[in-house]
């Protein structure tokens, strides 16, 4: 089974978001939002299909990566996340929270060794 696929977004804090935001669009040329920018790409084996990694400053204050205490948090794209989900519980890996569904895919949230919350991301592309 395929686990992740590939890097789904790159979430860190930051003490102001929204000139963050903006330091990004002037300077690098992002088209930034409030969530900050998705990179489009399109997936090699079938090049009709397309691909989002979501790049986003939070709030230096989110509770969002709790209960790591890194300013970071990493999103990776994963095919079949509940066959992943149950072959995780097996392999005793921390789960942090039920499946949640949204009009743009899955969600779950783990932590690795170190502590480190890592969000699990089944797209719907």
């Amino acid at each position: 089974m395929k686990k992740v696929t590939g890097i789904g977004g790159i979430l860190f804090k930051s003490k102001d978001p929204n000139a963050m935001n903006e330091w990004y669009k002037t300077h690098l040329g992002l088209e930034t939002s409030p969530y900050g920018t998705s990179f489009e790409w399109r997936e090699s084996e079938d090049t009709t299909k397309k691909g989002l990694t979501q790049w986003a400053p939070f709030a230096e204050n989110t509770k969002y990566f709790e209960p790591s205490e890194k300013d970071f948090m990493i999103n990776y794209r994963v095919e079949n996340l509940e066959a992943l989900v149950e072959e995780l519980k097996k392999e005793n890996v921390t789960i942090l929270d039920a499946i949640e569904t949204y009009d743009y895919g899955k969600f779950l949230h783990i932590l690795d060794l170190e502590g480190n919350k890592i969000q699990l991301w089944e797209p719907i592309d």
